[in-house]
């Protein structure tokens, strides 16, 4: 894997600042947030310059129960082209949930869930990712994502699913540290065993991020400065193995530039140290006993060491991956009822799936509910401009029980759509405004007569 150096996530509010930043060596873009067509003019200076760019997919849910959707496989193949990327970047997680593999409503999550970490979600991820490297120019480096719920029943450790992922499909790792803390805080998982268990050597590049603590719950908010913690498991990495790239990644709340370039330093110091202590410490003498000294090579082996001739207990965590088929029978169907299950309770407002913590769902949920609203306020800043204070809990309201639909522009427009129908917002000259935007971008043809009738009596509604 190719060296990549220092390097931060690429955003249209911190364009400029990037391209003036010291010491960045490559970018990371939200795949999404690009057409292959119509590139950035900040990216395209930045690869004049000889800065990589990596595409950052968070759409294809490659650890869904369904199999990876050909035409968002073959949009991010064609970014990957457009960039001239080195390789691309996707989660272990699901997206979206039910539709005709389960008989339910299909629906979407708006952000990154879990998979459960079972030997048959295994079977259906790494089918999954096989079908993505073989539709992509370029190699597949995949991202373990935090979580504020844990699936009851789990079969593995992190660190050994993924590690039997790599084995499988020869995927690599896109290792994100501050997702290791957060695991840590909110489902009291160990990040040195995960490291430990996780084959290092097919680590891409790292994820550093920020975040801060509420209420007992680490909420990976990639908007606050990068804490002490994560870097002491960035630093127990590097001490590992020297991760090819490291990046930073910020989403909101953009701080000047000098503070970012004080981050930046800050992580790359962090990898130096641990990196020389790792150095120095494979070149010190080992001690054996009482007081021999060897300068290297491998420990005898304890003296309770099993003979060879003796064949230990084998447990199913220790059968080799590739005895292992892939996918079982029904697997797919199994892993689909379950997640659509699980979102369904998340954004639909139904019961909690049987084992699942009530309370961390309902503050799952309302991550989830936060992140739309973030979202839409991106893609139609018009909104939160008319409503003002009002746009938060108005759109917490909506969203209570109301899956996302297909995309945030549509979302938006519902949004408004629903408080024209509330007869909100209450101020009357905010309802107009709301009325005229949402008017304006409700179809490209002519209004029939029904829907002509309807928006006449949403405009009585609005005090027009």
């Amino acid at each position: 894997m190719a060296e990549l150096g220092i390097g931060i996530g690429w955003r249209p509010e911190i364009a400029q600042a990037v391209e003036e930043l010291p010491g960045v060596d490559w970018v990371e873009v939200v795949a999404e947030n690009i057409c292959a067509g119509h590139l950035p003019d900040s990216l395209t200076r930045l690869r004049e310059r000889g800065v990589r760019v990596v595409p950052h997919g968070v759409s294809l849910g490659l650890g869904g129960a369904d199999r990876p959707d050909p035409a968002r496989l073959a949009e991010l193949a064609a970014k990957a082209e457009a960039l001239g990327s080195p390789l691309v970047t996707e989660h272990i997680a699901f997206v979206r949930a039910g539709g005709p593999l389960t008989a339910s409503p299909a629906l979407e999550a708006g952000h990154l869930l879990p998979v459960p970490r079972t030997w048959d979600a295994l079977d259906v991820l790494c089918e999954n990712v096989r079908i993505a490297q073989e539709a992509l120019p370029v190699p597949l480096a995949l991202e373990n994502i935090a979580a504020l719920v844990s699936w009851p029943g789990e079969e593995l450790s992190e660190g050994r699913f993924l590690a039997e992922l790599v084995e499988r499909t020869g995927v690599r790792l896109l290792i994100d540290v501050a997702n290791l803390h957060t695991n840590h805080v909110n489902r009291g998982e160990d990040p040195a065993r995960a490291l430990a268990e996780l084959p290092v050597e097919a680590i891409a590049y790292v994820h550093v991020a920020g975040g801060e603590e509420r209420d007992g719950v680490w909420h990976d908010t990639h908007a606050h400065p990068v804490p002490r913690q994560v870097l002491d498991v960035l630093a127990d990495l590097a001490s590992r193995i020297s991760p090819p790239g490291v990046l930073l990644e910020r989403d909101d709340d953009f701080p000047p530039a000098q503070e970012l370039a004080s981050e930046l330093t800050g992580i790359a110091e962090t990898v130096r140290t641990a990196t020389a202590r790792r150095t120095q410490d494979a070149h010190r003498p080992l001690l054996v006993g009482a007081g021999a000294r060897v300068s290297g090579g491998p420990m005898p082996a304890p003296a309770d060491t099993a003979p060879d001739d003796v064949t230990p207990d084998i447990t199913p965590d220790d059968v080799a991956p590739a005895a292992r088929p892939a996918p079982r029978p029904g697997a797919r169907e199994r892993v689909g009822l379950a997640q659509a299950a699980l979102l369904s309770a998340l954004v639909a407002g139904t019961p909690a799936p049987e084992g699942f913590d009530a309370r961390r769902l309902r503050v799952q949920s309302r991550a989830l509910i936060a992140k739309r609203a973030a979202v839409v306020a991106k893609v139609a800043p018009e909104l939160k401009e008319i409503l003002g204070a009002e746009y938060r809990p108005a759109f917490f309201a909506y969203a209570a029980s109301r899956p996302m639909p297909g995309s945030y522009r549509r979302e938006a427009l519902d949004f408004a759509e629903h408080l024209l129908v509330a007869g909100r917002p209450s101020d009357q000259e905010a309802r107009r405004r709301l009325t005229h935007w949402w008017q304006d971008r409700v179809g490209a043809r002519p209004p029939g007569r029904a829907a002509r009738l309807v928006r006449a009596a949403r405009s009585v509604l609005a005090g027009r």
